[in-house]
């Protein structure tokens, strides 16, 4: 019998400092987010890190914080439930980290005798520290506890034709009302040696402005080249002027260079360029959370007003949007009936 598996990024499960510290521990232990030596990591996490970012992380969630819950679980609860009215087959939703497990979620999917899981990590674009664990806890997973189950993956789906026109119209509804000099596509930031990480060639991705628009294997796992591309497909898609979109990224740690320009830095940047009405958009994400709804529409919003910013505007993720519900269901109701995935 065949099922889906909905997988995200996760939260803590109240904006509190106890309940924060080990939902960054369980975060930034993982390999794939701070990829260091494990004694390293275990030092400058648990050192260092967890010492004083809780406290500061459980203020910036209090501000965010839904009374039915966090926005990232509740959104992605909702979305699942749409999902489920649009299908035939058991859906389950599962988080990479904090308390509703991958585990559970199999679990879930295994008792309705589903033995044939289709995995949807909820990640448009493929990065090691989203997208890749979470494709690799859940073959942890289902290897050591559903050794019968059998999994297919749904792929990044950054460029497919039905996500590319249902994030184009959500953006152009948001803007109908409001007059911008420029909008910006603020994704999520990695570091520089995560993209030559993903290379499988091992040569192709220099990070030097050129790469990414050369054809080549290494695009399948490049997160860079994905999200330009995305960025290119929409700009097409609505017909924006060239000289009024841009992409940048978001949230980094203090050390190694991180993928630029930096989105705080484009802040300061444009209302000196007279662009002082701002629209943002954060395509990384396919539903709201503490990134998109503290660090870029609350704290990005301050920062852009008092560079000399008039104007600005944050679009929301897809979320529970009805038309991209739609979308995920004719994706895993072909794959019920077909066996095909979307490109």
């Amino acid at each position: 019998m065949k099922g889906v598996l909905l997988v995200n990024l996760g939260s803590p499960d109240s904006p509190t400092a106890k309940d924060v510290k080990p939902y960054l521990d369980e975060f930034l232990m993982d390999e794939r987010v701070i990829d260091v030596n494990k004694v390293w990591r275990n030092i400058l996490v648990r050192g260092i890190i967890l010492q004083t970012r809780p406290k500061k992380s459980a203020e910036a969630y209090a501000k965010i914080w839904w009374e039915e819950g966090s926005p990232l679980i509740v959104i992605s609860e909702r979305f699942t439930e749409k999902l489920r009215a649009q299908t035939n087959m058991p859906v389950a939703l599962g988080m990479r980290y904090g308390s509703m497990t991958i585990k559970n979620a199999l679990q879930e999917l295994a008792d309705k005798g589903v033995d044939d899981v289709l995995l949807v990590p909820l990640y448009p674009h493929y990065a090691m520290s989203s997208f890749e664990t979470v494709v690799v806890k859940v073959m942890e997973d289902q290897r050591q506890f559903f050794p019968n189950m059998r999994l297919t993956t749904l792929q990044a789906f950054y460029k497919n034709p039905d996500y590319i026109k249902v994030l184009s119209k959500l953006i152009a509804d948001e803007l109908k009302d409001f007059e911008y000099d420029h909008i910006l596509f603020s994704y999520h930031g990695i570091p520089e040696r995560h993209i030559r990480k993903s290379d499988p060639t091992g040569y192709h991705c220099k990070i030097d402005g050129s790469c990414c628009k050369v054809n080549s294997v290494a695009h399948n796992t490049c997160y860079r080249h994905q999200v330009y591309a995305t960025t290119e497909m929409v700009k097409k898609e609505l017909g924006l002027p060239e000289d009024k979109v841009s992409s940048s990224f978001q949230s980094r740690l203090a050390g190694d260079p991180w993928l630029k320009p930096y989105t705080d830095y484009e802040f300061e940047r444009f209302p000196k360029e007279g662009k002082k009405r701002l629209a943002v958009i954060t395509p990384a994400f396919v539903s709201d959370c503490l990134e998109t709804l503290e660090e870029i529409a609350m704290e990005g919003k301050k920062q852009f007003l008092e560079a000399g910013g008039t104007d600005y505007k944050h679009i929301p993720c897809l979320n529970d949007n009805d038309a991209w519900v739609g979308v995920m269901a004719k994706w895993v109701n072909e794959w019920q009936v077909t066996g095909a995935l979307p490109s």
